[in-house]
């Protein structure tokens, strides 16, 4: 006999969401594996800070888990940069060593995790915004993480989910020269893991978005409909419900 099908809907806001993608990102397979025997490297960045969290089961001052943040116009938010990096080694930290110097050490099976400020999922294309002179985080990086076959895995909520392809958009910055401003924009290839593959390693479901945005705190939401077995949608209407509430990352 066929099980049951079931459908749902949520909403969830970004830090709901934030804390999902982490669940989701401790419980991957090939973060598993690496905590077993290998590598695994947390760089900075908002929803890193609730990865370091699932990965430790200890709280952080998350705001200080970051180096550049995305804030209204005419509000300075500051980069907080005050806590190591999280880089585990066969599971146990390995204190004094920054997830950039522990790329450098990594192979296949290892896993260096870094966020990402733009997606296009239809892509799979994942674009960082770069400040920094010589690339940031990911500009210290990726060079070996490609040579040494390690595994990119990039945590980031489909509220960053833009419109277009983001080479062409890398193309046209680059193109704007010294007449540009702002930071430029790096398109990356890497494991894209939102909302969507958290909930269907998590419960098995199949995940859509089916709407985003709201008001009252549900600004930069995203509404998935989830679809499954009776028990499957049970498990992921559970889990939302635990994370139901989640403070905002500034309140």
């Amino acid at each position: 006999m066929q099980p049951t099908q079931g459908q749902k809907s949520f909403v969830l806001t970004v830090s709901e969401s934030k804390r999902l993608i982490a669940m989701g990102v401790a419980r991957c397979p090939e973060v598993l594996q690496a905590l077993k025997k290998g590598i695994v490297a947390v760089a900075k960045g908002t929803t890193n800070s609730y990865v370091v969290e699932e990965l430790t089961g200890q709280a952080i001052k998350r705001t200080d888990y970051c180096t550049g943040t995305t804030a209204p116009r005419g509000v300075e938010a500051g980069t907080a940069n005050k806590l190591p990096d999280l880089v585990l080694r066969d599971g146990e930290p390995w204190e004094g060593v920054s997830a950039t110097e522990a790329a450098a050490k990594m192979g296949p099976g290892d896993v260096f995790i870094k966020g990402a400020n733009a997606i296009n999922y239809d892509l799979a294309q994942a674009g960082i915004l770069i400040g920094h002179p010589t690339g940031g985080t990911i500009g210290a990086a990726i060079g070996t993480l490609v040579a040494h076959r390690a595994t990119l895995l990039i945590p980031v909520g489909l509220e960053k989910h833009i419109p277009g392809d983001l080479v062409e958009a890398y193309a046209r910055l680059t193109e704007a020269g010294a007449m540009g401003s702002g930071p430029a924009l790096w398109p990356v290839a890497g494991t894209i893991f939102t909302e969507i593959e958290a909930l269907e390693l998590l419960c098995g479901v199949e995940a859509q978005p089916i709407g985003a945005g709201g008001i009252a705190g549900a600004e930069g939401s995203v509404r998935i409909s989830i679809w499954g077995s009776g028990e499957e949608v049970d498990s992921a209407d559970a889990l939302l419900e635990g994370i139901k509430g989640e403070p905002p990352f500034v309140a």
